[in-house]
């Protein structure tokens, strides 16, 4: 500092030097940490989207593989060398058991469609119905392939609604058919009798068989498939419901692939039950 004379006074006087600006610290840890962050949350969302894309996609292909081996595993050694194909060849042909299945499937079918397949056929049953433990089994799982693989087959082509585990409560259930025999009898109500199955969520193969009265079940316009999805996915994708678009079109005269007004007027009815 410079002393310098004060005039009036005679006292010295302090008078600072000239400082320098200092140029201001810029703040650059908050932008810097957003945009980590933004990085990151950015980075995380293509990792979820690639394991959504390739997740489905590499458990279908890993389980269709795994089911062609194991049809391979069974069937190769059956083949005739003769008409086996990899006798000739230099390599193995993957799928080749599953085709040769599905050929003597059809050969099988063939033949019990004509008088002489179904002779040996009915034979070979009454044989299996003179052996006590195989003759149940073999009953069981006739009945359940055809009941599933019978073109003329009615079960688990309808969704619906019924309450369930107790009134005010509804769950999704497949109608199966209608309900004969004791079950229908004993049964202590007028109205006829539906066998249902309640899915369980996430696995809709595990469930409950319920015998509803026809009153009960109020069908829905989805498909078994839809309702399934409904089902494994615990109400998170539900399917677009057009039976109320539909109506307020027709009333309005708007043709049916227009979208619903937002201010469209409420007047939606109860389904009617089965």
């Amino acid at each position: 500092m410079q002393r310098t004379q004060d005039a009036p006074t005679g006292r010295p006087s302090v008078k600072p030097k000239d400082q320098k600006k200092q140029r201001p610290i810029e703040k650059i840890g908050p932008p810097e940490s957003t945009t980590r962050v933004s990085g990151a949350a950015r980075l995380r969302n293509y990792l979820l989207t690639g394991i959504i894309v390739a997740g489905p996609l590499g458990i279908t292909l890993y389980l269709t593989w795994s089911f062609i081996r194991w049809v391979d595993d069974w069937v190769k050694p059956l083949i005739p060398t003769v008409y086996n194909p990899e006798h000739y060849l230099p390599f193995a042909v993957p799928g080749l058991g599953l085709i040769f299945s599905v050929v003597g499937l059809m050969l099988l079918g063939f033949l019990t469609a004509n008088i002489a397949g179904r002779t040996i056929i009915s034979y070979g049953e009454l044989i299996l119905g003179r052996m006590p433990l195989i003759r149940n089994l073999y009953q069981a799982l006739k009945q359940i392939f055809e009941t599933v693989l019978s073109q003329r087959g009615q079960s688990f082509k309808k969704a619906a609604l019924v309450e369930y585990p107790r009134r005010g409560l509804w769950a999704i259930v497949f109608l199966a058919t209608d309900t004969v025999g004791e079950v229908a009898d004993k049964m202590p109500v007028d109205d006829s009798i539906i066998s249902v199955f309640l899915p369980t969520t996430p696995n809709p193969t595990s469930g409950f068989l319920l015998f509803v009265p026809r009153k009960d079940v109020i069908p829905l316009e989805m498909t078994v498939e839809e309702a399934a999805k409904l089902v494994i996915s615990a109400g998170l994708v539900s399917p677009q419901y057009q039976a109320k678009t539909r109506e307020l079109a027709a009333g309005a005269g708007v043709p049916l692939d227009t979208p619903e007004p937002a201010d469209a007027p409420s007047n939606e009815r109860r389904p009617e039950r089965v």
